[in-house]
C-alpha cells in the first residue's frame, strides 16, 4: 500500500500562485509514476499533470503548459504542484494519484489516491 497525503491549498487570488505538495509513504518503490488531478463541483475528474519517478519525466494537460510545473524529490517521497497566474476556473479539490504501471491521463489507472486540498481562486 502507498499513502498519498496532499497539502498546500487554500484561497488565493487571480493571477496568485500556490504550490501543493503531495507526500508518499509506505510501498513507495512499486510507484511508477504520480499525478496530480483535480476536480471542480459538477464536473469530472481531470488529468493536471505527471510525472515519471525514476527518470523525472513529465506530462501536463495542453491548457495548463506553462502555468503549472510538476516536480518530485526521490529524496523526501514528496512531488510538488507549482501553480502560477492562477484563474478562478482553477478552483477544485486537488487530488494526487500514484500509479504501479504508467501515466496516463486517465484516472482509472491510477492506484493509489489521496484524499484531496482545495484550491480556491477568486477573482
Amino acid at each position: 500500500q502507498v499513502r498519498l497525503v496532499e497539502s498546500g491549498g487554500g484561497l488565493v487570488q487571480a493571477g496568485g500562485s500556490l504550490r501543493l505538495s503531495c507526500a508518499a509513504s509506505g510501498r513507495t518503490f512499486s510507484v511508477y509514476a504520480m499525478g496530480w488531478f483535480r476536480q471542480a463541483p459538477g464536473k469530472e475528474r481531470e488529468f493536471v499533470a505527471a510525472i515519471s519517478w525514476s527518470d523525472g519525466n513529465t506530462h501536463y494537460a495542453d491548457s495548463l503548459k506553462g502555468r503549472f510545473t510538476i516536480s518530485r524529490d526521490n529524496a523526501k517521497n514528496t512531488m510538488y504542484l507549482q501553480m502560477n497566474s492562477l484563474k478562478p476556473e482553477d478552483t477544485a479539490v486537488y487530488y494526487c494519484a500514484a500509479s504501479k504501471r504508467y501515466w496516463t491521463v486517465t484516472p482509472g489507472v491510477y492506484d493509489y489516491w489521496g484524499q484531496g486540498t482545495q484550491v480556491t481562486v477568486s477573482s
